[in-house]
């Protein structure tokens, strides 16, 4: 069996003008990143055709170390749409230098189903990372420099003891979590502690991708808040002057990049959030993109449903004005009997009693999606160690409640592979009479958002606030930040907020640690349990197996 790259390898790439063409760019508006890529300008996207697009989602169930294929799946129904004569563009996220070095891999797909050219998309790419790091960073340096200038005029009064606003790098590095600042004397500032975090988690990231253009940019990085005066006074970016600047390193960054699927369709990819701290999709920029150029939009959110297509939906679709015409739940054997309780080392074996036991988490997903007003259509993504049995399964279980299910071998066939999936999808657009609702609405009570979440999404009996939290929430009543949607962190490795509950949890409490503000993301976060912002690497990284030769030919990227 041939790897990613080596499928990829094998693939004569087409310019990217031509990619272009099918969308009907001019090749005056493409900014030109070498032969393969480009960037778009915002001038692209016209708001009639992002009415008439038709939007769809692809999510998974709860993630599994076994691994559900989302990326792979979005790439192959574009590809498989494309095939039945459907104009369709994929909008994916940036992947993350961290998990490309470390234990996850790259965010590209795999197989005949992948984005291209993969590597420089795993890289450097067009340097949007690069830029939300600098402007990150450049506040953080405007902090403390604030902090220690003695000029009573131009000081703040910033109390140290409030900033929350780290640093941030695009690399996964657990000793730079928590650190010591402006030791060395007088002349190296205030110390403090503080510490990194990586860059996917900088609230900048959430800011780009859900901005509209650059000045609503520049108008959400002053919205960032960075604590409180000694005078218990609110500080925000903009009081440090902060905002100007940081828009100008991001005037690139914020346009759309242009790259191909394995099969020569247009693929859009833009922005990368976390999806447990952030809303884990791409730009909404990147998205009207697509829909401005494309009849048909696939796009995907992190995790499984109930993190990251809860905030597409309930988020991003809010803000921005989008309404998905069809979510397809991806969901695979091995999946469900992982989380039916078969052992991680067993699950190539025949396991019927397995599989059965794992329904209940795509059931409690299928549930969620109908809860929006959406039809979902579930996407079995296909490994070879599965038996008919198992497959046939899944098809009854789905069958019963009403929904369809396909079966799809996007590795292995690419978008010929997603044919019979392009097509269920595309009638459930024609004829499906549901509407999109959000969850909840943006103006009830802090209290009562995260409690409908939790019980209707989740499944949680109750929701528990630490003292922390209920000091955050007057905090939060205080600044006059009610109005603004949740977006809550925990484990996207169970419905729960305890990763050691697999399969569908019933009867748990929910306890929210801790509420931060990003105000200039414009959101809550409800904190869950632990989460991770800066990652650290596994005792073998995949760096490891990362090469290049005399011919700058790179090796080892999946």
């Amino acid at each position: 069996m041939k790897s990613d790259i080596e499928i990829a390898r094998g693939i004569k790439l087409k310019p990217i003008q031509d990619i272009a063409k099918k969308l009907k760019i001019k090749q005056s508006d493409l900014e030109l990143y070498g032969k393969y890529k480009a960037k778009l300008p915002l001038s692209l996207i016209k708001k009639s055709n992002v009415n008439k697009c038709n939007l769809i989602l692809v999510t998974a169930i709860s993630p599994t170390p076994a691994g559900e294929g989302k990326t792979t799946m979005s790439i192959g129904l574009t590809q498989g749409m494309n095939r039945i004569g459907k104009k369709t563009t994929v909008v994916l996220r940036e992947p993350s230098l961290g998990p490309v070095f470390g234990i996850k891999g790259g965010a590209t797909g795999g197989g005949w189903s992948q984005v291209l050219p993969m590597e420089d998309i795993n890289l450097h790419f067009t340097g949007d990372f690069s830029a939300i790091e600098k402007a990150h960073n450049l506040l953080a340096a405007l902090i403390d420099n604030n902090i220690q200038n003695k000029n009573a005029d131009l000081n703040l009064n910033i109390d140290p003891r409030t900033v929350l606003w780290k640093r941030v790098m695009d690399m996964n590095d657990r000793a730079l979590r928590d650190v010591v600042i402006g030791l060395g004397g007088t002349g190296s500032g205030i110390p403090r502690e503080t510490g990194f975090d990586i860059t996917a988690a900088s609230e900048i990231m959430a800011i780009l991708c859900l901005s509209n253009d650059l000045m609503d940019l520049k108008k959400r990085l002053g919205n960032i808040f960075v604590g409180f005066t000694f005078d218990k006074k609110p500080i925000y970016a903009r009081d440090l002057k902060a905002n100007g600047a940081m828009t100008a390193l991001l005037k690139d960054a914020i346009k759309p990049n242009l790259v191909q699927t394995i099969e020569g369709n247009p693929a859009i990819i833009h922005g990368g959030p976390f999806a447990n701290i952030a809303q884990g999709t791409n730009t909404v920029i990147a998205t009207r993109m697509g829909m401005s150029l494309s009849d048909y939009v696939v796009t995907e959110a992190g995790f499984g449903c109930d993190l990251g297509a809860e905030k597409f939906l309930d988020i991003k679709c809010v803000s921005a004005g989008l309404s998905p015409k069809a979510i397809v739940l991806v969901a695979t054997i091995r999946a469900l009997k992982y989380h039916g309780g078969a052992d991680l080392k067993s699950l190539n074996r025949s396991n019927q009693k397995a599989v059965k036991g794992g329904l209940e988490n795509l059931e409690k997903h299928i549930e969620n999606v109908l809860q929006f007003g959406i039809e979902p259509v579930i996407a079995i993504n296909q490994f070879t160690t599965d038996t008919k049995a198992e497959i046939q399964i899944v098809k009854d279980k789905c069958e019963a409640m009403g929904v369809k299910a396909v079966l799809c071998n996007v590795w292995g066939k690419g978008g010929k592979g997603a044919e019979d999936l392009a097509k269920t999808v595309v009638d459930v657009i024609a004829n499906s009479k549901k509407k999109f609702k959000p969850m909840y609405d943006w103006k009830w009570s802090v209290e009562k958002k995260i409690e409908t979440v939790a019980t209707n999404i989740y499944g949680a009996k109750a929701v528990d606030y630490t003292r922390k939290a209920k000091a955050d929430l007057r905090k939060i009543k205080k600044l006059g930040l009610e109005h603004l949607p949740i977006c809550i962190a925990k484990t996207q490795k169970s419905l729960s907020d305890n990763p050691k509950l697999l399969g569908r949890p019933k009867d748990f409490l929910v306890t929210v640690r801790e509420i931060e503000i990003a105000a200039g993301a414009h959101f809550l976060i409800p904190i869950t349990g632990n989460i991770m912002r800066m990652p650290g690497l596994p005792s073998v990284p995949s760096s490891e197996h990362i090469d290049i030769d005399s011919k700058g030919n790179i090796s080892g990227l999946f």
